[in-house]
């Protein structure tokens, strides 16, 4: 009988199991629903990929991006896996049915969960052998999640009619109160969960306060110059990425790309699979970068303004060093950043005027469709589309199918502005942590760490700003002037830095 390492090193290449692995893929292959957090750049992949080559039947991975799941398809596709399949926007129809005929016969299955949606796909999965239901990035199934979304809801129900396969839900990064949401809507039992510690030791941390924005500009550039790469630079808007990748193509910083969820998808695509290729240095993005990507050298991440909570910071730094090797993150910070981060976060957030509007078109019935068209009418965000959208199921509004009379109308109002409030003073307070944070004036790591309910098992010597540690680790040296420019750029060093 082949082992676990065995099959590691046959279809894998690896000859050891990363911290937490085996333990998960023991108790899959037990039968048990598993509940797993690893630190982003942990080997969450594997914990499903290997399971696939011992289980009979196809494998089911839900996944919340394209890139994400194009980003696995090809890594397995590279190994030899040639029983792998996407479905997704980029599948073409003719495609797609000859796929849906022939399901049994792939090991791997990738599907966003709005894609579960096709009452097709899923009579086709229903029809094969579903040995293992994976739900990647699964915080997003709690409205408490950083990135929510609502088709994750129905996660649970999708299963069911899959006939309830032993159940993998992973994610790097989920509060307690996400983690009880997560059991609860994918029923898992009987349980195992395996949370690993959320803390990234071969990351440095450190947060950076400038006084004015072109001091922070300035800070940013410098940066960007002696830093090993490559590297991500996080901004809040669009409009700031665009901006500034222009800004450091002009100081001659060569191979920098913007990316941002405004952009279509071929444009998206393209830049992430240059930036994995190393054909590009620097990607200026948004939040909307970096999921799933599975880059291993990246070795600095800077965030020009800060998240709205700690959990994204988290996630968003855990791109840099997923092969295990020094790696730092900077956040630069400008008094006043909190204002613009909370005037960004309200706007996620449909008005008064917005809700009413929709509400009053509801009188005469609601259906998903009619919901749809009232959202795009009354001009509301993909983001506030999928806020409504949750809130419309969860009240049971859509499945009812019954008409609103006025004062149906009028208690929907009031209710959805209350929830919304909610939605409002919680994003608030997840900002206030985020900002204490900022503040901090003792171990950024430690109070990461405990941001998530944990202790730090172990302090690295090259730890955060507030411990200390070299900068000069980080930067970028040229071998052939190392030894001879030693001298010289000590001192640029310092005029830099110090």
């Amino acid at each position: 009988m082949v082992t676990l390492e065995q099959l590691l090193q046959e279809k894998f290449g690896y000859s050891s199991f990363r911290k937490g692995q085996r333990e998960i893929i023991e108790d899959i292959l037990r039968g048990y629903d598993v509940l797993a957090m690893l630190p982003t750049g942990g080997g969450k992949s594997l914990c499903y990929q290997l399971p696939a080559y011992v289980l009979q039947g196809s494998v089911l991975i839900i996944s919340p991006l394209v890139s994400l799941m194009e980003d696995q398809v090809q890594q397995l596709r590279q190994r030899g896996e040639k029983r792998v399949i996407a479905f997704n926007s980029f599948l073409e129809t003719e495609v797609k049915i000859k796929a849906l005929e022939r399901l049994h016969e792939f090991r791997f299955i990738y599907v966003s969960p709005e894609m579960l949606q096709s009452e097709r796909l899923l009579r086709a999965l229903m029809n094969i052998r579903i040995s293992l239901f994976v739900v990647d990035e699964a915080h997003c199934i709690s409205q408490w999640g950083y990135d929510f979304r609502p088709d994750f809801l129905k996660l649970g129900e999708i299963r069911k009619r899959l006939g309830t396969p032993t159940c993998l839900a992973l994610t790097a990064t989920a509060p307690p109160e996400v983690m009880d949401d997560i059991v609860h809507i994918l029923q898992l039992q009987p349980l195992r969960r395996h949370i690993h510690s959320v803390d990234r030791p071969n990351i440095a941390i450190k947060v950076e306060k400038t006084d004015f924005i072109h001091e922070k500009v300035s800070r940013l550039l410098d940066y960007v110059k002696v830093l090993e790469g490559p590297g991500l630079i996080y901004f809040s808007s669009r409009q700031w990425a665009e901006t500034m990748a222009q800004k450091l193509q002009e100081e001659g910083i060569e191979r920098v790309a913007y990316y941002h969820g405004g952009m279509d998808s071929e444009q998206r695509m393209l830049v992430q699979q240059q930036f994995l290729r190393d054909q590009l240095e620097i990607v200026c993005c948004t939040n909307a970068f970096g999921m799933g990507v599975n880059k291993e050298n990246i070795r600095f991440v800077i965030h020009f303004h800060m998240p709205g909570q700690i959990e994204a910071y988290l996630q968003e730094i855990g791109r840099a060093g997923r092969d295990g090797k020094k790696s730092i993150a900077i956040l630069l910070y400008t008094n006043g950043d909190e204002s613009m981060v909370q005037s960004l976060m309200e706007t996620e957030l449909p008005d008064d005027v917005q809700v009413k509007q929709l509400c009053e078109s509801l009188l005469y019935g609601v259906t998903p469709d009619r919901l749809e068209q009232q959202m795009n009418a009354c001009s509301l965000t993909d983001v506030q589309k999928r806020i409504l959208t949750y809130f419309f199921e969860a009240e049971g509004i859509i499945s009812s199918k019954r008409l609103l009379t006025e004062r149906d109308v009028a208690c929907l109002y009031q209710t959805l502005m209350k929830y919304i409030e909610t939605r409002r003073q919680w994003k608030r307070k997840k900002l206030r942590e985020m900002m204490s944070w900022v503040l901090h004036r003792s171990c950024r790591r430690e109070a990461i760490v405990q941001a998530f309910q944990q202790s730090l098992e172990r302090k690295p010597d090259l730890c955060c700003d507030r411990c200390g540690f070299p900068l000069e680790s980080y930067l970028r040296m040229e071998k052939e002037d190392k030894d001879l420019h030693f001298h010289g750029w000590k001192a640029e060093l310092k005029r830099i830095f110090f």
